[in-house]
């Protein structure tokens, strides 16, 4: 009878060790790891929110801008839409670029960060240092820079000694005609899929 006991007490307390670990380990898993799917669901949340929050901006940037130039149903309010549209374009001084006047408010919707007027930063690839470079090549604006070949980029970046020609200036004045004509979203997705501006 003592045998037997003993026989069963040798099988029956590994089986309580066992099962107590396993259930500490399933809790303390639940514990650890469920926190970090939730920070993953509030990042995801986030990324969204301030998506939408873009996307509400560019639309009331588009009401506005569409209120302001369609006046009116009829024939006079469409004379005054084509003319309101005429006075909103601008020719750049070089290369005839035609560019709309500067919207802050749809820039920054479309970039989720302020955009100055004809910062040539905003082009994939120009950083302050090549920007500084281009205004002392007198390329200081958008049209400026869009009326600009590859070949003259090449030689700004030479003027800058060595650092600077390993820069790839080949997508850079076509990235500065879509900022001239106010071509925000079109200008984002494109830097979405270039690397460094190449």
């Amino acid at each position: 009878m003592i045998l037997l006991i003993s026989n069963i007490l040798c099988w029956l307390i590994p089986l309580l060790v066992g099962a107590i670990c396993g259930i500490l380990g399933y809790l303390l898993g639940r514990l650890l790891g469920g926190g970090s799917n939730d920070n993953v669901n509030e990042v995801d949340v986030d990324v969204y929110k301030n998506r939408i929050s873009k996307l509400e901006a560019d639309l009331a940037a588009c009401k506005t801008s569409n209120k302001s130039t369609f006046t009116g149903g009829n024939s006079s309010g469409g004379a005054t839409a084509v003319a309101s549209f005429a006075a909103g374009t601008a020719t750049g001084s070089s290369g005839g670029t035609t560019a709309l006047a500067f919207d802050a408010a749809a820039a920054k919707a479309v970039f989720g960060k302020k955009i100055t007027q004809d910062d040539l930063t905003v082009v994939e690839g120009i950083g302050p240092k090549i920007r500084e470079l281009f205004h002392n090549h007198d390329v200081t604006t958008w049209a400026g820079l869009a009326a600009c070949s590859v070949d003259k980029c090449q030689e700004v970046l030479k003027s800058g000694g060595k650092r600077f020609e390993m820069h790839k200036p080949g997508t850079w004045p076509e990235q500065s005609k879509m900022a001239a004509s106010g071509q925000w979203q079109k200008l984002k997705d494109w830097q979405d899929t270039l690397d460094g501006g190449k």
